[in-house]
Formats: structure tokens, sequence, C-alpha cells
């Protein structure tokens, strides 16, 4: 191992190691109660016949068979059919439980959680429901497992707040076996950067609505996720590098013989481990420990992800007892090479990243470079060595894997350890007296990674956009900050829609920067963005101090984010606070009032912007319960 991954791992453990040992206790009390029979065997007579009661005959009797009796999935799925990414799960239960009953097993719908597409919501009212969303994801997943009927969970997702919610809500049920099922992306449409230049030209009124619509129309044109490098794709190279996913499966696209191949392929080995289990072997909560959680921070860093996945993988760390930090992150990224180059880091997309070798490569190159951990269990078995396969379709239809390529395909999107991008990984940590804050790096030039400029303030970003239409940003650098949009402000939405006004003022030559306690997208561009800034503005943060016309510096490489003024900077603790997040009578509407609790609630960013508790540590306390 590298003695800096080696490193981080063992301050992890030592850290996490009270409320990793609560977690494993809880989970160790759940399998006790289990006592290896099947969970349906706790059930009395009315409760389990309430569970088979709309099943087909023959499942029927199946399930009525408790002691020695098969193991039943719970399929947990967040289909809609507005959601590309999520429209091809409409077919999966099916498929599901077919394949579950030729394994020997059984399989139910067990609920359904919401799944919203930020793409749709971006820069309306119903962006602001979307990080909230993810917490209502892990209780709505926690409702569909509660039933006691199920011995093994196999959860369909792919975008942005979905999967981490999934996960999230099944480490709740860690003791079960779960495998993440993926839909894939979409085939590659108009290319991304094409995309972004007709975004930038709608916004300097170079272009109309109804060109910027096809444009849009097709880049997103078909089932699947979009192609870009965003939030939803780093959610499947994640879970295929934390091993919750079959090898492979994450970027082959929907309506392929293939894809349905490892569909079943999933719910097959949904069924082995559930019967795995009641022998003693591992569920979720085993499968995510220390070392797996580091894979996913150098995978991340590697790949040049997700921004959001600051906020996801420490709150998917803690659902399981483990303390991720954003000081873990930095250290990572010091010494994790930048390995890909997908857009917005580069111009292809994830079709030409799969094609290149894909996550089978970027782990066998990772690997061979100590900077993952290969000790670890996966729902494919023992060892992350597992993920360098990929899976094909023999001449009878037969899915097996195979040795993934030993090079890379395309060095101009996927390059190894030895030779990268850059030495050090996508993303940076800045602070100082403005905070602390995360800036994805991997899409910005090194010319543009350091900003002295002025500030300008507002306090919503239907400000930003209105003072660059007036024209009022022309000819002047600034720092665009924008507060009042953390967690318990608004519910910290995505500025997605910042990001081609910025690009555009830095194309003429401007030195632009923005500052934020809110996200930006996951597709964050080529604008150097300070972005998640904790202590939020909301909580008396630094930024509500700030003031226009303060000279702020941001510089990633140094890893700062300050006053750049030593007399500004001296009085900035001095200085009343100024503007605030909308009242509870204000934010209203969309049904944003429903989510007052959560404003109320909710983590810092640091920790995972979460309405739950650190780390569950009550212990569980059976109930006695009438067998059948």
């Amino acid at each position: 191992m590298h003695p800096v991954v080696a490193a981080v791992t063992e301050r992890l453990v030592a850290r996490s190691a009270a409320s990793r040992a609560a977690y494993l206790d809880r989970l160790a009390q759940a399998r006790r109660s289990h006592g290896g029979a099947p969970a349906r065997a706790r059930l009395g007579c009315a409760n389990l016949a309430h569970g088979f009661a709309a099943a087909e005959p023959e499942q029927k009797d199946q399930l009525r068979q408790v002691r020695a009796g098969k193991p039943n999935l719970a399929i947990v799925t967040s289909y809609n059919d507005m959601l590309s990414a999520h429209q091809p799960f409409v077919d999966y239960p099916p498929v599901l439980k077919a394949a579950a009953i030729r394994a020997g097993g059984l399989a139910q719908v067990a609920g359904g959680v919401p799944a919203m597409c930020d793409g749709v919501t971006q820069g309306r009212a119903g962006m602001e429901l979307s990080l909230y969303s993810r917490d209502v994801i892990a209780m709505s997943t926690a409702i569909a497992l509660s039933h006691d009927m199920f011995d093994a969970a196999v959860l369909l997702g792919v975008c942005d707040k979905i999967v981490p919610g999934l996960v999230i809500g099944a480490l709740a049920f860690g003791h079960l076996p779960t495998v993440l099922v993926p839909a894939g992306p979409m085939p590659s449409g108009l290319p991304n950067a094409e995309k972004a230049r007709v975004r930038q030209l709608f916004a300097q009124g170079m272009v109309g609505r109804e060109e910027l619509l096809a444009a849009e129309a097709a880049s997103y044109h078909g089932r699947g996720t979009c192609t870009f490098y965003g939030t939803a794709n780093s959610n499947q190279l994640l879970m295929e590098v934390m091993g919750l996913h079959l090898p492979g499966s994450s970027f082959v696209n929907p309506g392929t013989e293939l894809r349905e191949a490892l569909t079943r392929a999933a719910a097959a080995r949904a069924v082995e481990l559930a019967r795995e289990a009641r022998e003693g072997g591992p569920g979720i909560g085993d499968l995510v420990d220390e070392r797996t959680i580091v894979n996913a921070c150098v995978a991340l860093l590697a790949s040049g992800g997700s921004t959001n996945h600051t906020l996801h993988l420490p709150a998917i760390a803690r659902a399981a007892g483990i303390a991720l930090t954003w000081d873990d992150l930095e250290e990572l990224a010091a010494v994790t090479p930048l390995l890909c180059r997908i857009y917005p880091n580069g111009t292809a997309d994830v079709n030409h990243f799969h094609a290149a070798g894909g996550i089978g490569y970027l782990v066998r190159t990772l690997l061979d470079a100590g900077l993952l951990h290969d000790d670890v269990a996966t729902v494919a078995g023992p060892g992350l060595r597992r993920y360098t396969t990929e899976p094909v379709l023999g001449p009878d239809g037969a899915l097996t894997w195979r040795e993934g390529t030993p090079t890379s395909l395309d060095p101009a999107v996927l390059r190894p350890a030895s030779d990268p991008f850059s030495p050090d990984g996508g993303m940076r940590v800045v602070r100082g007296a403005l905070g602390t804050a995360v800036v994805k790096t991997s899409a910005v030039a090194p010319a543009h990674r350091r900003v002295v400029a002025p500030a300008l303030v507002v306090d919503d970003q239907a400000e930003l956009i209105a003072a660059f239409e007036r024209g009022d940003l022309d000819g002047r650098d600034l720092v665009a900050v924008v507060r009042y949009q953390g967690p318990a402000a608004n519910g910290m939405p995505e500025l997605h829609k910042l990001t081609p006004l910025l690009g555009v003022l830095q194309d003429r030559g401007q030195r632009v920067a923005i500052v934020t306690d809110g996200r930006m997208s996951g597709a964050s561009g080529k604008v150097l963005a300070a972005i998640h800034v904790t202590p939020e503005a909301a909580a008396g943060g630094p930024l509500a101090r700030v003031r226009d016309g303060d000279l702020l510096e941001i510089d990633a490489d140094a890893g700062v984010l300050t006053l750049a003024d030593d007399v500004a900077l001296a009085e900035l603790p001095l200085r009343p606070t100024t503007g605030a997040p909308l009242d509870a009578a204000a934010w209203t509407g969309t049904g944003r009032e429903l989510f007052a609790m959560f404003r109320a609630g909710v983590g810092a960013a640091d920790t995972g912007a979460s309405v739950f508790p650190e780390v569950p540590t009550a212990p569980i306390t059976d109930r006695e319960v009438s067998h059948v």
C-alpha cells in the first residue's frame, strides 16, 4: 500500500473505533435474532399472511415455508419514467423475480423511493429539496426493509441523491446482503462540450431558446443516465469500486442483452449471498468498512468525480459507524493521480471512458500502484482484484467474466497511474478566514486556480443572473459570493445555472470565481468555485460578514480561502452579519414548507449535511414475537 493511503486508513480506523464497534454490534444482534432462519420465520401468522397475500400461488406456498425456506429478496426501486436514468427500471422487477426463482430464491418489490431529476429542477424551487431527498430516500429504503420478510436486498438506483440514500438506508439493515443494480448510460448524443458552447451563446443572447432546446434535447436524448461525468455517473463508478455492483456492470447501456444478463446475474448473486448469510456470511454493513470508504475516496479523486460526494461519502460512512472527514479526502488527494478526462474534465463521455478500459482498468492501475485496498469483501466475492474483469456474453448467451484490458485503449481519456494527467487528484480543500470549502480542480486550468478579486455579494443566484443580464458584470474582475445557500438555509441547492454566465466572463479575459455555501452541479466546469463553505452563512459563518468590494483570495493549489486585505481581515470577526435566509413564511411553495424540520435539524456540510445522528449507537432490543 502507498504509505499515505495506509496512514489515512489507520487513522480512520482509530478515529472510528468506538462508533464502528457499536455499529457492528448492532449487526451481530440482528443476526442472532434471525438464528440462521429466513427473516420471515420471526413473523406471527397474521403478519406472514399479510406478507404473501398477493403472491402468485407457487410463490405463496414457498413463502409459507419458513424454517428452511427459500431466501426472499427485497427489491427497492427508484423507478419513474420522467427521469431518463431510472426509466429502464420499469422492466426490472419481473426480470429480477424470475432470476431469483431460477437461482432457488424468491423476490418481492418491497417498496419504492422518490427519485428527483436535478436536471429538471436546476435553478427552480424544487432544487432546494434535492439534497434533503437523499435522507428521505434513506428513510423510504428503511421502511421498505422494515417488514422482516427479507433475507437480502436488491436496490435499483442511479442518480444523484438516490444511490447515496439507498445505501444509507440499507446500512441501517447492514446484516442483510445487498446488491445495487444500475441501468447504464444512454448512448452518446450531442457532445457535452458542444452543449456547453450553446449554453454560453444563449447566456450572451447570441442564440435563442429554440436553438438551446435543440442542443439540450440532442444531448439528453434517450433512456439511461446523462453521459457527462457528474454525480450520477460518479455514483456508478463508486458503487463498483466499493464492491456493491457486479464487476463491469456500471456503464453497460440500457436495452442491450448484456444489460439484461447483468440484471439477472445480480438477482442470482443476491440469492447466493442470502444463503451465505445464514452461515455467517457478510451483509452490506460488513462490506462497507474503512478500507472500502478509502477506496471510494481514491476512486473519486483519480476519476475527477463529483464534488457532491464530499457530502455523500461522509454521510454513507457515518451510517456504517465510520467518521470520514474532509481532511482524509485532502490527504488522499495529494497522492492520488488524476487518471481520467471525462466531461467536464475533458471532451469524452462515460461511454468513451468505458470503451477505453473503464472501471476495470482504473481499478487495475490503482491497485498496481498501491492506492486501493485489495483485501476487501465485495458482492462478487473476496478481493477487489475481481473488479479488473469485464462481463461478456458467450455464443450461447451465457454471462461470464474475462480479464479486462491491461492497458488503456485511449490514453487521451484514461491513463495509467504511472503516466497521469496530473500527479494529484481532482479536488482540493481550501481554508481560511472565510471558512472551509471544496474546490473541484480537475476541470479548472492551472492559470485559473488562483483568483484575487473584489467580492460581489448576493443572497440569491437570481440576483447574479440579473446583474449579468444588465451588463453590470462586464469588464470587471470579481468573486461572486452567493451565500445563504447552505443546508440549513434552503437545502443547499445546486447553482449550476451560474456556470455558463461566469464562463462567458472568464472567456472574455476577466478574472472570476465563485464562493458559496451552496453546491454546484457534479458537472461543475472551468470556473474556479469554492463550494460547500462551512460554517454556512445561516449558522453565522464568515460569509455572512463579507461585504461588496472586499478583496478575496481563492488559491486552490495552496489551499487558501481568505480576505486579501489585512485591515478587512482583522475586522471581519467584529462586523455584524448582513442578509438572512428566507424565513419560514417565505420558504413555501413546491412543497418546501413540508421540509421545515430538515432545515432545523440538518448537519454541517463537512459531516455530510444529513438530518441523521452521526452514528447510531443505541442497541437493538429484540421483542418477543409469536412464531408460525
